[in-house]
């Protein structure tokens, strides 16, 4: 049987860990990255195409290349479209249209689908100026939860534990407008106790089949210390979500929400990411994202039994009811290696000195923000790297991956956390 050609869009650590997941897949023959990391280009073949609306480009490619799934990594392309796109031309792509992906472009969309179907979550109001938020903040007890509507690039949630940094938080959204239209209206939530879990839910409108849970870690600094990042690293399985709970969450909030989505003549295909808040065994909903997560995808597709491009394709093609999903069978820890900096202002092109090729055994290194020049790396980003290491015991996992780090890997400037998983031993 001939192999198939597929299609990966996006350029970060979380699509090198895709590209290295399909690689695995013994249907599958080119891969093709648009437009790719120096990381990829080890496993696919890099396109310099532009991935924004209105997606001529990346679909006259996909057509003149024989590509059988287009799977895409990113937000952005999703709430702009692209699926629409791809699909109207009879192209196969892995992915919700922009109609479902607004779980992710917008709060507001999400919350009001959560609280009128009555799925778990926190409480919230939404504004759209100043003065009322600000007449929200005097009236109600600390500590709040600010969230921009739109799309921040996971930069738009601001967490203040006094009234004080609550005002000065609205400052930010509605003075300064630093998160631009994205700010322009904002959700202030409860704030919810608990220990976060992250879960990735495949669908095709129907069925749901769910991949490890994991625990993302976003503050910058060891015991969730300092300002919030992408993603400092993340371990999986995790012990705070065992198989009964896991059930509940299948129940009460996956399959419920793609029902109230449903009832809102959504149909949602592709990966549903629900970031939870668990206290006492409950869980309730932090926020939805439209795409895998990063770093938790980094942990979470090493320890994949089933074949990726079969999973997409049968979420894809309808089908999904006729996989059955393998438990993992190791244990996963992955570690990201950031800039000096970081989060705030960080140097590129700073050079890097050891092994950062790796893909095989129990040792992956994804590529998150690098460049390449001269048979040489560079430094290209805020998060540079993630290390994953599987391995029998979550310990065994954690202590290769950092040993990894220590042995091979080392640029000027370069932190990382050194709890990550801590939680989970």
């Amino acid at each position: 049987m001939a192999k198939k050609n597929v299609l990966v869009i996006g350029s970060g650590g979380r699509e090198h860990a895709i590209v290295h997941a399909l690689s695995r897949s013994p249907e599958v023959g080119t891969i093709f990255c648009a437009p790719g990391n120096a990381g990829t280009r080890l496993l696919a073949k890099n396109i310099a195409l532009p991935v924004t609306a209105p997606f001529r480009e990346i679909i006259a490619f996909a057509k003149e290349n024989a590509v059988d799934l287009a799977f895409v990594g990113p937000e952005d392309p999703l709430v702009n479209g692209i699926v629409d796109a791809f699909r109207a031309q009879k192209l196969r792509i892995f992915g919700p249209d922009s109609k479902a992906a607004q779980v992710e472009g917008s709060k507001v969309f999400t919350k009001r689908l959560l609280i009128k179907h009555t799925i778990p979550t926190a409480y919230y109001s939404e504004f759209r100026d100043h003065a009322s938020a600000l007449a929200f903040v005097k009236a109600n007890t600390p500590p709040y939860v600010f969230k921009a509507d739109g799309l921040a690039a996971g930069k738009g949630v601001i967490i203040a534990m006094n009234r004080e940094d609550g005002i000065s938080a609205l400052d930010t959204y509605f003075k300064e407008k630093r998160f631009g239209a994205a700010g322009e209206t904002i959700v202030i939530e409860e704030f919810m106790e608990g220990e976060e879990a992250s879960i990735l839910a495949f669908t095709d409108g129907k069925d749901i089949a769910l991949l490890a849970p994991s625990q993302d870690h976003k503050r910058v600094f060891d015991n969730d210390a300092g300002p919030n990042t992408g993603g400092m690293g993340a371990y999986a399985p995790i012990k705070l979500v065992d198989d009964a709970l896991l059930d509940e969450v299948k129940h009460s909030i996956i399959e419920k929400s793609i029902e109230a989505l449903a009832k809102e003549g959504i149909t949602y295909t592709g990966v549903l990411y629900a970031g939870l808040m668990i206290k006492d065994r409950k869980a309730r909903v932090v926020e939805f994202n439209c795409r895998l997560g990063d770093p938790e995808t980094e942990a979470v597709l090493p320890l994949l039994e089933n074949d990726l491009y079969e999973l997409a394709c049968a979420v894809c093609d309808g089908t999904l009811s006729q996989i059955k999903m393998k438990k993992p069978a190791k244990q996963a820890a992955t570690i990201v290696i950031a800039s000096g900096g970081y989060p705030g202002d960080y140097k590129k092109g700073i050079p890097i000195d050891g092994n950062i090729e790796r893909t095989d055994g129990d040792i992956a290194v994804y590529h998150c923000g690098t460049k390449y020049e001269n048979g040489k790396y560079f430094t290209n980003g805020g998060r540079v790297l993630s290390v994953t290491a599987t391995g029998a015991t979550l310990k065994g996992a954690i202590d290769s991956s950092y040993s990894y780090i220590r042995n091979n890997i080392r640029f000027d400037g370069m932190h990382y956390r050194t709890d990550i998983g801590k939680k989970g031993l």
